[in-house]
């Protein structure tokens, strides 16, 4: 694994060597498409991207937790956590079995 992280710069970058348009509009299609996708998931709405994965956002009740280190019970209060599921093409592309 090289570790490298894929930031929003990186993602402008491409944009801009890929499609053509300016540094500063390539820039702003990320940062709208990002802006998009988190109101989306605000609003509690699913996020398909076709080919890559879908991202939803699940409730999760409360619970009791223990201190792993004192053993400790500790209630765990409800919250909300984004959950990403990767499609079929991705999940093939990444162990190299997709047909080209």
């Amino acid at each position: 694994m090289s570790g490298r992280t894929i930031t929003r710069a990186d993602l402008a970058e491409a944009v801009y060597e890929q499609v053509g348009l300016s540094r500063n509009e390539s820039s702003d299609l990320v940062e709208a498409v990002l802006d998009e996708m988190m109101n989306a998931l605000i609003r509690e709405e699913n996020v398909k991207i076709s080919s890559f994965g879908s991202f939803s956002v699940r409730q999760k009740g409360e619970r009791v937790g223990r201190n792993p280190k004192t053993g400790v019970e500790v209630p765990i209060l409800p919250r909300k956590v984004l959950v990403f599921r990767a499609s079929h093409v991705l999940k093939d592309r990444i162990n190299g079995t997709a047909e080209e």
